[in-house]
């Protein structure tokens, strides 16, 4: 097999917009079906990117010249439709969360193993080489030793029929922006943060969280402090704070891929900025997701993200703290 051939298990506006194109250009994929619920938005799609429109999910799951499949359904249809694809035998890369519970992620997670099949959270932001120099900078010790990671993700409020909005399908910020803080407080401060404290503000009517703020910690008592929500203005950012500086990163999980990062370090008595190469981390995700499969690359790192992102989510609701407002 020389390259990945991809279906499509649902037109989201996430897939029109930035993953299908991203394919596009991939090496190592062909995108060779879509299929929606509605056969009219499949044929949209499938003219629009030159490939086929199925009849419909199963449709589509049982092609033979379908190798893996990418879900960019709503959170609460994950589980049944990653599984369905697993079923399948076919390979899945799915919007992140994998599901919005721990045991569901696990048995996900297991059912992938057994099968010898690749399953991935499209957490796409970890791909982009901005926060690979980040982790470069503080291991030479540009910041110090860090004592703090602080990030924030917040969007201004969705339109009332978001699907976000609706509890019976995995709706709630914790899931959809919440998860993007947590996921980067893992990739800087490692696997054994621990959740010290968590709030959840919900929405009086919809039945949902609408903004939150998480406390975690390492067993060294490095601290990682995370605010999220629907209900704010625009902001994508991490900082790290160090015993000599601190090091900030704006548009940390949403840069386009003709933005040049700016990483801003600053001590006592100086101040730096360094602009770094743009980079497309839809694309890159892409060409992973497939250079893994098509090599034969070890699970087992994936495995083990999967698990632990879904054991600190758990942890952060079981531990909140709930305030309607």
């Amino acid at each position: 097999m020389h390259v990945v051939r991809m279906g499509v298990l649902g037109c989201a506006s996430i897939a029109f917009r930035r993953v299908l194109p991203a394919m596009q250009e991939a090496k190592g994929i062909e995108l060779r079906a879509v299929a929606s619920r509605d056969p009219a938005k499949a044929r949209v799609f499938a003219e629009h990117f030159g490939c086929a429109a199925a009849a419909g999910y199963e449709d589509l799951l049982a092609r033979e010249d379908i190798d893996a499949v990418y879900v960019p359904l709503p959170t609460g249809l994950h589980a049944y439709w990653v599984s369905r694809a697993l079923e399948a035998g076919k390979h899945v890369l799915s919007e992140k969360p994998l599901t919005w519970d721990r045991s569901t992620a696990l048995d996900l997670v297991d059912q992938a193993q057994k099968a010898g099949l690749w399953l991935m959270e499209n957490y796409m932001f970890l791909h982009h080489s901005q926060h690979e120099t980040v982790r470069g900078l503080v291991a030479e010790g540009r910041i110090g030793a860090p004592r703090v990671f602080s990030a924030s993700f917040g969007i201004p409020p969705l339109a009332p029929a978001d699907v976000r909005y609706d509890p019976g399908l995995g709706g709630g910020a914790l899931l959809d922006v919440g998860v993007y803080p947590i996921r980067a407080a893992s990739y800087f401060l490692g696997p054994e943060l621990d959740v010290i404290g968590s709030v959840l503000r919900l929405h009086p009517d919809r039945g949902v969280d609408v903004a939150g703020h998480i406390l975690l910690a390492t067993p060294a008592g490095v601290t990682a402090e995370l605010s999220f929500g629907f209900e704010h203005s625009y902001r994508s950012w991490y900082a790290l704070w160090g015993d000599r500086g601190r090091l900030t990163l704006d548009r940390a999980f949403t840069p386009p891929p003709a933005r040049q990062p700016l990483i801003r370090i600053e001590s006592q008595d100086h101040a730096e900025e360094l602009t770094l190469p743009a980079d497309h981390q839809f694309k890159n995700i892409a060409e992973f997701f497939a250079r893994s499969i098509l090599t034969g690359a070890h699970y087992e790192p994936q495995a083990r993200a999967i698990t632990h992102q879904a054991e600190l989510v758990d942890r952060v609701r079981s531990n909140a703290v709930r305030v309607i407002a």
